[in-house]
Order: structure tokens, then C-alpha cells, then sequence
């Protein structure tokens, strides 16, 4: 398997957004996210989306020449339309305004409104976080998961980030995940490769537990720790779409549908300054000591480190070139 710099990865992943209509600022953006999925580890938000940007950006059902417009109607409030966009560069429009309400408030939000799937939450709350304040993300998507108890599809995976600062311009703890027991990317992948999946991840069409990964793509997936991560799936379905206007799951087509009406997702953010609390690294510091008490103890997000170069699947990378001319 070759191995790529981050910084060609970047690169080309740029001059395939670029070639299939984003551009170049827009491009540099989404780009930028697809480095970082990279980087940790995040294959299923990394260079696996790239072929859905560059169909999507062709189909009209993500725009990449759009300007995101950003307002503060409160004075913790920013509100952010990416008009059908992709998320990361509205969100960077967004932020500066948003850090510097939160810093005047103590807390402040960020909608970003009638948007194109985030794809990985926490790019988002770490940038927060590592300008000094608390991150908590939320975002829903195209539904896939049904009630405990049901069949019938209600709401997406809807994850949920939180990023911590550390004091000193780096992450104390930071997690992101689905609110279901699995994302329903490594549902996908598994189907590709020919995979069954663990019991326990998808229910079929009528109600079952599955380890077929196509029966669970017709199904539904799994609430983690079942009416618990039920709950949770539906707060950030209520905030990510309640707040932003944006569309509800059960509007969304699937989410790597080529054509279509654009996503119209929302995603939401709140920002939250620390130093409200002169306690706060202090008690940071108290449960950082508890949990390392155990020689595996670990807080959220602090193994993760970043590889450069990353290795690749030769038919990964070669699909990247092909997208950006290059091949």
C-alpha cells in the first residue's frame, strides 16, 4: 500500500473539488477536513466521502461557489447559511464571530444552517476548543434508526462531539461519536468487503437483530445502550434541526446519493468559555489524576495522535488521482 503525505492528500483532494466545481477557497476547506480525517485515523470522513463530494458538486446537490452568510441577531446568538453548501467553510465563516460572542457572553451559540453533511463533528468542536473554550457539537442525518422497540426509521445516526480545552492551547479530552452503537459507515464498509457485522450493530427490515450488512442498510441501526442513546439521537436531532431550520432526518436521502435535493442539514454548536470558572482546570485536573489511576486509563481522545505520512489502499488513492485528473 503506498504511503501519502498529508500534504498531497490535501493537495489533491483540493484539485478534485476544485475540477468537479468548488471553488478554490471552498475547496481548501472540505480539503482540510479530509486531511485531519486522515491524519487520526477517521477513514470514513476522510478521502471515502471525496468520490460523493465530486458527484455531488457535479449533480447540484452540494453547491461549491456559494458565499455563506453570517449573522448575530443576539448577542450569543451566530447564525450561519452555508445556502446548500458544505459545512466547513460556513463554519469558518462563522467562528470568529461566534469565539468572540462567546468570550462577551460566557457561552454563545452557532447555527450553521442549510448545510451539506459535516461529515466528521469533532473537526468542528476542536477548533473551538483549541482557542481556548468548550465545544459540543450536534448534527442529524439522513434516518437509519429506529425506536427501541420499533422498525420504522425516525432519525440518523445524529452524533455528538465535546471538545475540552487544555489551558494551554491544546485538547484535555475530546470525544465524537455516534449516538448508535456503530457509524453507519462501517455498515457500508463491511458490505463492500464481503463482512458480516457483530450482533448487536442492526436490526433487519422487520425487527431483527442482523450480522448482514445489507439486511442492516435495509433495516436500522442500533441506539447505543438502547432508550439512552435513543434519548441522546433525538436531542441532537431536536438542536441540530430545531435550531438551525434545517431538515429533519426522515427528509434526508442518504447521505452519498449522488443526486437529489441537497441535505439541508444543520449543524450546532455551543461555545463555552471556561474561565467563567476559576475551578474549572482545577477540577479538570482533579478527574484527569482519577482516571489515571489505572495504568490504562485513558480520558477521550488523548491516544489519538496524528501519522504523516498515511498508508493507503492502492484503489483509495488511485480513485483520488482519477477525481482529480491526475490519474
Amino acid at each position: 500500500m503506498p504511503k501519502i503525505s498529508l500534504d498531497e492528500i490535501q493537495s489533491v483532494t483540493q484539485a478534485a473539488l476544485e475540477k468537479h466545481g468548488a471553488v478554490s477557497w471552498i475547496a481548501e476547506e472540505v480539503s482540510k477536513a479530509v486531511r485531519k480525517a486522515e491524519a487520526v485515523g477517521n477513514r470514513i470522513c476522510g478521502l471515502y466521502y471525496l468520490e460523493s463530494y465530486c458527484q455531488q458538486l457535479k449533480s447540484g446537490r452540494v453547491k461549491g461557489n456559494v458565499d455563506p452568510v453570517v449573522t448575530r441577531p443576539q448577542s450569543g446568538t451566530i447564525i450561519v447559511d452555508a445556502k446548500f453548501g458544505f459545512a466547513q467553510p460556513a463554519f469558518s465563516c462563522g467562528l470568529p464571530e461566534a469565539l468572540l460572542a462567546a468570550k462577551q457572553n460566557g457561552i454563545a451559540s452557532l447555527a450553521v444552517c442549510h448545510a451539506h453533511t459535516c461529515t466528521s463533528l469533532g473537526y468542528f468542536t476542536e477548533q473551538i476548543a483549541r482557542q481556548g473554550l468548550i465545544g459540543l457539537g450536534m448534527t442529524n442525518a439522513s434516518s437509519i434508526v429506529a425506536p427501541p422497540g420499533g422498525k420504522t426509521r425516525v432519525i440518523g445516526t445524529n452524533p455528538i462531539a465535546f471538545s475540552v480545552p487544555d489551558g494551554e492551547g491544546g485538547l484535555a479530552m475530546q470525544f465524537d461519536q455516534s449516538t448508535t452503537t456503530v457509524a453507519l459507515g462501517k455498515i457500508t464498509m463491511a458490505k463492500a468487503a464481503g463482512e458480516r457485522i457483530p450482533k448487536g450493530w442492526a436490526l433487519d427490515r422487520e425487527g431483527n437483530p442482523t450480522t448482514d450488512p445489507e439486511a442492516a442498510l435495509a433495516g436500522s441501526l442500533v441506539s447505543m445502550g438502547g432508550y439512552k442513546g435513543w434519548g441522546f439521537g433525538l436531542m441532537a436531532e431536536l438542536l441540530a434541526a430545531g435550531m438551525t431550520g434545517g431538515n429533519i432526518s426522515r427528509v434526508v436521502k442518504p447521505l452519498k446519493a449522488p443526486e437529489g435535493a441537497p441535505h439541508d442539514l444543520g449543524l450546532y454548536c455551543l461555545l463555552i468559555d471556561p474561565s467563567g470558572s476559576p475551578a474549572f482546570y482545577d477540577r479538570l485536573h482533579q478527574v484527569a489524576e482519577g482516571v489515571a489511576q489505572d495504568e490504562d486509563g485513558r480520558i477521550p481522545g488523548q491516544s489519538k495522535v496524528e501519522k504523516d505520512p498515511i498508508e493507503l489502499e492502492q484503489a483509495v488513492w488511485s480513485q483520488t488521482l482519477a477525481l482529480a485528473g491526475r490519474g
